[in-house]
């Protein structure tokens, strides 16, 4: 089998070889065996706008795509997540800091990135606990004041967000006292 998302040359069930035809209105990869039909489905990732003290919460990347450039707290659902559930998850990984989410901010797609197009599902999160430290795929974290934002933002979903919060054009953005 082909680790290529968009190809596979045998049947990852049967392991016949895959041919390609029309199938429910586009030319799809089917296994003439079983009848395995290849859906190139999007990837699906979460992330967390975190605001403290009029400051938006950041992490700078350490790894491809992107490294080097700052971003929100996000990566991609594990398959027994829900999106809530993963961008909770991708901010203690990336930060330190234990969040709850409290609102979903927006939903966006995205087609730049090389492993395929997906779909983003940001929210906003207000921090219960924890301690600031970068932390797996990010070798800095920390919070910037709009007037203090790093020129190079990764992802245009992220620069997208951060300039609606940046002109304050997101709403309610206030967390309940917490940790």
């Amino acid at each position: 089998m082909s680790h290529d998302r968009k190809s596979f040359q045998y049947c990852p069930y049967c392991r016949a070889e895959m041919s390609t035809r029309p199938v429910m209105g586009r030319l799809r990869q089917i296994c003439p065996a079983c009848g395995f039909i290849h859906f190139l489905d999007p990837k699906v990732g979460a992330g967390v706008l975190v605001e403290q003290d009029g400051a938006v919460l950041l992490v700078k990347r350490a790894v491809v795509p992107e490294k080097g450039k700052w971003c929100l707290p996000a990566g991609f659902m594990e398959y027994d997540e829900d999106p809530q559930t993963a961008a909770v998850r991708e901010c203690q990984e990336e930060t330190g800091l234990d969040v709850q989410v409290v609102k979903l901010l927006t939903v966006d797609q995205y087609w730049e990135d090389t492993r395929g197009p997906g779909i983003v599902v940001f929210y906003q999160g207000c921090i219960t606990g924890g301690e600031l430290r970068p932390g797996d795929d990010a070798s800095e974290a920390g919070f910037f004041q709009p007037d203090e934002m790093p020129a190079d933002i990764a992802f245009r979903t992220h620069r997208h967000l951060l300039a609606r919060w940046r002109d304050k054009k997101l709403a309610g953005i206030n967390c309940p006292d917490a940790a």
